[in-house]
């Protein structure tokens, strides 16, 4: 749990750190995901380290948040679309950090296999620590794609690549969609040169290139076709348009050549 939550503290301070040098117009400025503002990408991810931090801290009090929210699945929807909104960027910011502070030193607390609850089934700490991690980069994505800035991958993306495997059979099963059984390799290029693996040697089927790029698609904010990544096989080539790694309804990511994004 300490690599986990290092880990995600750094995540948090890297894009806190971009979000620091704006003014209140460039908070405004929208984003390539949906409609959404940079100031709603940080809405987003404080509400959630918000219920997260509930969740890490009282599990019972979550359980009647959660009943609320499958009484009234609409009333949620509103929260979510005002939460925030009348707050100045200042303000955003400290609630951000005071939940998302208070989830962590709980997280920390945990031992990887306690079970915390979440928006569906319960999760083990270690993942709920490493999904709170992976929607915390890929709204951070969205956030550098907006402003034109490259951010340095660094090695902590093998949790979200190790999510990224590990969800294969969820990509499929939240479409209502069968499996498929034949195995993918996946050969990865760590920031630091390292080599990831996962999968059979021999299989036909195969993912290889950067962490960076496999990440990429597996949170849905590049089509494979705008990556290194060389994919092969049907299978491979299939389970990349469909990859996604996070919780939710099915949805698509963006067409080849809709999210290449230049930056400085």
């Amino acid at each position: 749990m300490e690599t986990i939550c290092n880990d995600l503290k750094a995540e948090h301070e890297e894009l806190e750190g971009v979000l620091a040098d704006l003014d209140e117009n460039q908070w405004e400025i929208k984003t390539p995901f949906l409609t959404w503002r940079i100031k709603d990408e940080i809405r987003h991810l404080a509400y959630f380290d918000d219920r997260a931090a509930l969740a890490a801290t009282d599990p019972e009090a979550f359980n009647h948040h959660l009943d609320e929210v499958l009484n009234d699945f609409d009333a949620f929807e509103q929260t979510l679309e005002q939460v925030g909104l009348d707050m100045s960027p200042e303000e955003l910011m400290q609630w951000w950090r005071e939940k998302r502070g208070i989830m962590l030193e709980a997280l920390a607390r945990c031992s990887p296999k306690d079970r915390l609850p979440w928006y569906g089934p319960t999760m083990s700490a270690l993942s709920f620590a490493t999904a709170r991690l992976m929607e915390t980069w890929a709204h951070g994505q969205d956030v550098f794609d907006t402003l034109r800035i490259r951010r340095t991958p660094k090695d902590r993306l093998r949790h979200i690549a190790e999510l990224g495997i590990r969800t294969f059979g969820w990509t499929y099963s939240n479409r209502g969609l069968q499996a498929p059984e034949e195995p993918v390799r996946v050969e990865l290029k760590g920031p630091s040169g390292d080599l990831w693996t996962w999968g059979p040697e021999d299989a036909e089927n195969r993912i290889q290139g950067p962490a960076e790029d496999f990440c990429l698609v597996v949170v849905q904010r590049r089509h494979v076709d705008d990556t290194a990544l060389k994919v092969t096989g049907g299978v491979a080539r299939d389970w990349m348009e469909k990859a996604q790694c996070f919780a939710g309804p099915p949805v698509d990511g963006p067409k080849p050549g809709e999210r290449v994004i230049n930056t400085s």
